[in-house]
């Protein structure tokens, strides 16, 4: 999805194509929305702010946001409409890495903004990526660390996946093996946190990466309801992918001997 890539259709999903699937025909087992965006003011504006607003209104679902670093007026305007947990990732924890590979603005903004974040009150959830090209085992450690040292209530962790058409694509994969020692690193430093068992996981590990997750210690999973015509367009690592629906979730954790929480993350939280 990067704003190089000129071989991708740039869109917006629409209000009420979103509003229709979230409010009439989301499927049964979800009790929140993830809204994600590029970081676009005009999509929080025109749809993702009256998105908040009906889903506050009509359901009982939480609300988290994924939006990027935003003006802190769309930060309120978005607490107020109703959303309660914002997910930012700080992806590296290595400054000097984190410039080399072109992240969203510097390392020191990013995390201004989860701080200021918590300031206002929010749930803030971040994460970063295992097994970046350069990235030492020292770094890994290093990111644990900040983690440990942020005002968050959940974090996330996804394996290097080289992504098409991008200037890593030729760059190896990283083992599954190091996200999930992560994953369970984090479970033990932060015993109540949300961890989400990552789609990514079945890209490292495409037989068991997902459901090995689960039994790391993740606690959150996520189901796709990227609307179908704006999925090819919705590019993450390559264009066949595994999209983790609601079948494929229940059946991961059924396999798991686990059950499915009715409480929402926004009420866990309280």
């Amino acid at each position: 999805m990067r704003r190089e890539n000129r071989s991708l259709d740039r869109y917006r999903a629409r209000f009420e194509e979103l509003a229709e699937l979230l409010i009439h025909r989301r499927p049964a087992s979800v009790t929140d929305v993830n809204i994600q965006a590029g970081e676009d003011p005009v999509a929080v504006r025109t749809v993702v702010l009256p998105l908040v607003k009906a889903l506050k209104q009509q359901t009982s679902l939480g609300i988290s946001v994924c939006l990027g670093t935003l003006p802190v007026n769309l930060t309120a305007d978005l607490q107020l409409a109703g959303a309660s947990v914002y997910i930012i990732k700080f992806e590296l924890a290595d400054a000097p890495l984190y410039e080399r590979l072109e992240a969203p603005g510097t390392l020191s903004e990013r995390l201004a903004f989860i701080h200021h974040l918590a300031s206002q009150g929010w749930q803030v959830s971040s994460g970063f990526i295992a097994g970046l090209p350069g990235q030492t085992l020292a770094a890994t450690v290093q990111n644990l660390h900040l983690a440990s040292h942020l005002p968050l209530t959940g974090c996330s962790v996804s394996p290097f996946i080289p992504g098409e058409e991008t200037p890593l694509a030729a760059e190896p994969q990283s083992s599954v093996e190091l996200s999930l020692n992560c994953m369970a690193a984090m479970r033990l430093m932060r015993p109540n946190w949300i961890i989400p068992a990552v789609s990514a996981l079945n890209l490292a590990e495409p037989s068991d990466g997902y459901r090995r997750g689960l039994r790391t210690g993740a606690n959150l999973c996520t189901i796709n309801l990227t609307p179908e015509s704006l999925r090819s367009d919705y590019l993450l690592y390559r264009r066949e992918r595994y999209i983790m629906s609601e079948e494929r979730i229940l059946a991961a954790i059924a396999a798991e001997g686990l059950s499915v929480s009715q409480q929402s993350i926004a009420d866990y939280l309280k």
